[in-house]
Parts: structure tokens; C-alpha cells; sequence
């Protein structure tokens, strides 16, 4: 049966960001991801982690200015140095917490890009992702890149299946991986299980919810219970990601999982 860690930017949101680690520790889970830990500081995060006794298993690297509206730094020209700082800061903070995968968000293209300001940026995508890549090999770190859709993020730089595993060709680094996030790839492409079969060996990192909500995994266009058997099947072996809204209480709302749990 496939591991399953509980997103805390999405989940358990009717705690406070500090107290959902509890929350899913006592719901059951073993691991965790999160969009952003910075917030809560290493000290902090470390002790709260070994005291329940969860992994972290996956963050993102700071993505700029996210109040303002920025999701992430890795292809965007000129602001180079800025990505360079956050891989170090999101390092110091996988050491500590024992992370052995980091995101790092493309970010968003200006609106009406022309074509030389899309292959501007995806050289700098390229060089950023190739220098973050060899910054976390000699730690053991993975590092991740998601296409995301542009219902949820319009403008973000990175939408495909495809594309991602060609830019993670192109960068030719043995510890750059896709973070493959079905909800993401149903919205944008469908035909997910094929996606599964052609890109599994590629991928580092999966994540799931509902479409076209983004609710637990439990109904809509997806057939979870098929996809498990088929990730099961495909030797997959890292954590899947919950990273969905739960339509009411995170609790009340994992029927879905405690029947894997049953199950298995």
C-alpha cells in the first residue's frame, strides 16, 4: 500500500500552522510536507517533529515574494542570486529537519511573454535548477520540480508531464526529479494512469486530491483506489502527498484513508 503524509499548508487548517503536526500525528500519519516551515523556525520544527515522531518528507525553497503574489524564483531572470539564498536556506533547514526533498517553484511568466522571454527563462529554469541539483547531491537531497495548472496558477511557467521531464534531461543532474501531483495532471492533461506508466521512473515525489475541487480523494473524476493499485504496481515507494482542501473537518474527512489503512 502506498505512504501516505499529510500536507499541513492544506490540511488540519482549523489548527494554527504549529499544532497541525499534532493534529496528524494523532490522526495517524507518520509523515508530513508543508509548503513553507520557515515560518515556524528549525528549532521549533525539529523538536515538534522528533517529538511525535514524524518525517518531513518534503518543503519548498523560499518562492520570493508570496504575499505579493510571486511563486517562485527558479526561472525567472535576473533574480539569480535570489535562488542561489534560498537553496542555501532551505539546505540549512533540510539538514536539521532530516528533508530529504526540496521543491523549488519555477514562478510566473510576465503576462503576453514573447517567445525570446519564454527561452530567457528557460535558461535560466535550466541553470538554476543544474546549480540547486549540485548544491543538494553531496547531502542526499532530491531536489523536485511540479508542473502545476493554470486553473489554480495561472501563469505559472511549468503545466506538463512532459515538458518537466524534458527540462530534468536537459539539466542532466541524477538527483533532479518531477513531483508528479495527480490533481495537477488530470486538470491539465487526464489520462493519468498512461502518464503514470511513461513517467514513473522519473518521478521523485507524488501528491493527490480530488477533481475538480481539490477534496479528498474519495470522489469525483479520479478512481483513487484503481490509481493505488497501479502506483503499487509501477514499484513506486516514496510517500504520496495529501495536498488537498478537506471539505469540512481534516479529521472527520479521512475515511478514504483509514480504509487503505484497513486494507492493507
Amino acid at each position: 500500500m502506498p505512504r501516505f503524509a499529510a500536507n499541513l499548508t492544506l490540511m488540519y487548517t482549523e489548527h494554527a500552522f504549529a499544532d497541525r503536526f499534532a493534529a496528524a500525528a494523532a490522526d495517524g500519519f507518520e509523515a508530513v510536507e508543508c509548503l513553507f516551515p520557515y515560518e515556524l523556525g528549525t528549532e521549533e520544527l525539529v523538536r515538534r517533529l522528533r517529538d511525535l515522531r514524524l518525517t518531513l518528507v518534503l518543503f519548498n525553497l523560499p518562492p520570493g515574494d508570496w504575499a505579493a503574489g510571486e511563486r517562485g524564483l527558479a526561472a525567472l531572470p535576473d533574480r539569480e542570486a535570489e535562488f542561489a539564498a534560498s537553496v542555501e536556506t532551505a539546505l540549512a533547514c533540510a539538514l536539521a529537519s532530516g528533508c530529504r526533498q526540496l521543491h523549488a517553484m519555477a514562478g510566473l511568466m510576465p503576462a503576453a511573454v514573447s517567445a525570446d522571454g519564454r527561452a530567457a527563462m528557460q535558461r535560466t529554469y535550466v541553470a538554476n535548477l543544474r546549480h540547486a541539483a549540485r548544491v543538494l547531491a553531496p547531502h542526499g537531497i532530491t531536489l523536485l520540480i511540479e508542473p502545476i495548472n493554470t486553473r489554480d496558477m495561472p501563469g505559472y511557467f511549468l503545466n506538463y508531464q512532459q515538458a518537466a521531464h524534458d527540462v530534468a534531461a536537459e539539466v542532466g543532474e541524477p538527483n533532479l526529479k518531477v513531483q508528479m501531483d495527480l490533481y495537477h495532471c488530470q486538470v491539465m492533461e487526464g489520462d493519468v494512469a498512461t502518464r503514470l506508466r511513461r513517467h514513473i521512473a522519473g518521478v521523485g515525489h507524488l501528491q493527490i486530491a480530488g477533481v475538480p475541487d481539490r477534496h479528498e480523494p474519495d470522489s469525483g473524476e479520479l478512481n483513487y483506489p484503481f490509481l493505488f493499485e497501479l502506483i503499487d504496481a509501477l514499484g513506486y515507494r516514496g510517500h504520496i502527498g495529501c495536498e488537498y482542501r478537506p471539505r469540512g473537518g481534516t479529521s472527520a474527512g479521512l475515511g478514504w484513508w483509514r480504509r487503505r489503512v484497513r486494507q492493507a
